[in-house]
């Protein structure tokens, strides 16, 4: 895949006068809190041409108010400046800025017949998709991947103080240790570089591997032995690759860690992922020890038979125990489920479905749906071509989506229905990457509402917190009650909620890590709402309305009659908690009066 030229260097200095212009013309519109009309924008650009015949982006907008911040009279702080031109205010809505982050390729224990062998990319993932490329082109580089992303970000006037980051590719779990510090441990140097204003991106990293040399595809119908684990290992090794050593001590993490607490840019949600037969007690102690708050877990089905038929490598007493394990050390649960896969019909896979929800040994916080795509480097292609196995019709996929749609749960948040893979990959099957869209549309001709956390966000709406309702929904789970406080618009769009789970075995430790035995646990605080800047006080946003404060002391009464309260904060959190009366612990920090 040939690397893309990054874009040249835009210097606004030229252009002052088109830009100051264009600047004071945008201040002047009357602001309706949102981004301002494409034909206000283009009607101010043509008044204001660059080099008198091409139009001004908006990241050069943002350039130019940056640069002339200092010595021209704007009325408007950067950050309303920002959200006036902003046209992907998407990505920012629920919160937090996600930056996501791909692990190089590394052998993978698994031997699923669905899963695609792009041997240039960690296991399961291809090229063509667009994190994918991100992380190529930077080499697999976690600095730069972070770095890059965070200046794109920006480029586009989203604020960047507020960082979830998403690790992805393969199987977590069984990177080499000395990788998994040194790779976390150079994200929070990209974020707290990021914050200070330092790019060290020349500086990334120990000598890359070109993992272009490899074949671009492998044929499915060639292999039976994991082909993948054969040809990455052997360039491994051939590329004398051995874990990063510098700066992978468990201390370089916690320093790095330990500035991130109050940098400019803050990690505030830490995610991988991994597979149910690789969580234990000892990986939940030591992913959390690496900064993680929540879990992608790749359960794809809860039929015993369908995961042996794909060689899964698990059964569902796996998943029912790794979801258990996680839960109780405080983790968000964010599972993937796949349907369509070798053996399951659409009538077994609303039944599996089902399951995700009534089975209390389930019940995840997030779940992505992703039906499976034929690609021709997954072994299924031999069933595919021997009759065994087929793709669903287009009716038949919709009608099962719509079905999930609406019979998911208000606390979960159904995070995606389809993959982002490119039609050229897929062979034959479903090739559209809108599915979501016109599962709603259907479902809404259907006369049906979904309600889960996604359906009902706030998001950039101004919020009036007189009018806000306190809900709780209580649930079991294995190991304890689950209790979602929310607090709704009279509408029922959703404006923070706080995920609390206590335990049933309050006198037990059992496979719980021992600083939480006894302890409810905060697993999730989350104010949705624009991402706004640490310290911002925009009067009718959401993230700025004391509803973390609020939602801290429903969970206080809740948990008084057990020995203590805990919450698993993200690292740019701690300072949040220890406001709010909470102190530190090992890896968890604890309510004061407990």
């Amino acid at each position: 895949m040939p690397r893309r030229d990054p874009p040249p260097h835009f210097d606004p200095e030229p252009y002052r006068n088109e830009l100051v212009s264009i600047i004071h013309a945008i201040e002047a519109l009357p602001d309706e809190r949102e981004p301002i009309k494409i034909q206000q924008f283009d009607r101010i650009l043509r008044l204001h041409p660059r080099d008198g015949v091409g139009f001004f982006s908006r990241s050069q907008l943002l350039e130019g108010f940056r640069r002339f911040a200092a010595s021209e009279d704007f009325r408007l702080e950067e950050v309303e400046f920002a959200r006036r031109v902003r046209v992907r205010r998407i990505r920012s809505l629920s919160g937090v800025t996600p930056v996501t982050v791909l692990t190089q390729p590394y052998p993978c224990p698994g031997k699923c017949v669905f899963c695609p062998n792009d041997v240039r990319m960690p296991k399961s993932y291809l090229s063509d998709e667009p994190g994918a490329q991100r992380a190529a082109d930077n080499e697999f580089d976690p600095y730069r991947q972070a770095w890059s992303r965070l200046a794109a970000y920006r480029s586009i006037g989203h604020p960047t103080d507020k960082v979830e980051l998403i690790i992805l590719g393969g199987t977590w779990s069984f990177y080499p240790e000395a990788y998994q510090r040194w790779f976390i441990t150079r994200l929070f140097d990209a974020l707290n570089d990021f914050g200070a204003g330092i790019d060290g991106r020349m500086d990334a990293g120990p000598r890359p591997i070109d993992f272009e040399a490899l074949p671009a595809r492998l044929d499915g119908r060639q292999h039976r032995a994991n082909p993948y684990n054969q040809l990455v290992r052997q360039h491994l090794v051939r590329e004398g690759w051995e874990a990063p050593e510098t700066g992978s001590a468990w201390e370089s993490l916690e320093a790095a860690q330990l500035r991130n607490e109050t940098a400019a840019s803050r990690c505030v949600g830490l995610v991988v992922e991994t597979r149910p037969d690789a969580v234990t007690l000892e990986e939940v102690e030591r992913i959390r020890r690496l900064g993680a708050t929540k879990v992608q877990l790749g359960i794809q089905s809860l039929d015993d038979a369908v995961l042996h038929k794909n060689q899964r490598g698990h059964d569902t007493a796996t998943t029912h125990r790794a979801l258990r394990l996680l839960r109780r050390a405080g983790f968000k649960l964010h599972a993937h489920w796949m349907p369509n896969l070798l053996g399951a019909t659409p009538a077994s896979d609303r039944q599996d479905f089902a399951r995700l929800f009534e089975d209390e040994r389930v019940r995840p916080d997030e779940l992505k749906i992703y039906p499976c795509s034929l690609v021709e480097s997954a072994e299924l292609v031999q069933h595919y071509e021997a009759g065994a196995w087929g793709p669903y019709a287009h009716q038949e996929l919709l009608d099962l989506l719509v079905s999930a749609l609406a019979k998911t749960p208000r606390w979960c948040r159904l995070t995606r229905v389809i993959r982002d893979i490119s039609s050229d990959d897929i062979l034959v099957g479903n090739k559209l990457t809108n599915f979501r869209e016109l599962a709603q549309a259907e479902l809404a001709r259907r006369g049906l509402v979904g309600g889960d956390i996604r359906a009902r966000e706030v998001r950039g709406q101004r919020v009036d917190a007189e009018e806000l309702a306190l809900r709780e929904t209580r649930y079991d789970v294995s190991g304890g009650t689950e209790h979602f406080l929310e607090f709704v618009t009279p509408a029922d769009e959703l404006a923070a909620f706080l995920r609390l789970f206590l335990p049933e075995d309050a006198g037990e430790g059992g496979e719980v890590l021992e600083e939480v035995v006894g302890c409810a646990l905060i697993r999730e605080l989350h104010v949705y709402g624009e991402a706004l800047p640490l310290g911002s006080t925009r009067g009718d946003a959401s993230q700025h309305r004391g509803l973390g404060r609020r939602l801290l002391a429903e969970a206080r009464a809740r948990s008084s009659h057990l020995c203590g309260l805990a919450v698993i904060s993200a690292v740019g959190t701690r300072d949040y908690y220890r406001q709010n009366g909470f102190r530190d612990g090992v890896l968890y920090q604890h309510d004061r009066r407990g």
